[in-house]
């Protein structure tokens, strides 16, 4: 069974920023490169969204409804609903994390 994969709004800013980030610093190739493989990471999902981890960060505070997966460094964090696959949040993962996470996920 196949489940459809959503982009919250913010995810795909996140998505832009990242490619206009990549675009900006290095080259279009790797820009592109970083988009294919991060959409395949979607495709993964719309097969196993059971398959992602629980981010640690959410974890230690008890938090088990969301759900990762890695085109590293970028950490893909998602929530599965009936057939439905929400992606809410798309970031490099040497970033403050807790603080995005509790900004972006648990006061929303």
């Amino acid at each position: 069974m196949r489940f459809d994969v959503w982009l919250t709004d913010d995810a795909a800013s996140d998505l832009n920023e990242i490619y206009e980030y990549i675009l900006r610093h290095d080259t279009p190739g790797k820009a592109e490169h970083v988009l294919v493989k991060i959409e395949e990471a979607f495709g993964s999902l719309s097969e196993f969204p059971q398959h992602g981890g629980f981010p640690k960060e959410l974890l230690e505070l008890g938090i088990r409804e969301f759900r990762e997966t890695f085109f590293k460094p970028y950490r893909i964090i998602y929530k599965v609903v009936e057939k439905k696959v929400y992606v809410f949040l798309i970031v490099d993962g040497r970033r403050d994390m807790q603080s995005l996470l509790q900004r972006r996920l648990l006061q929303g």
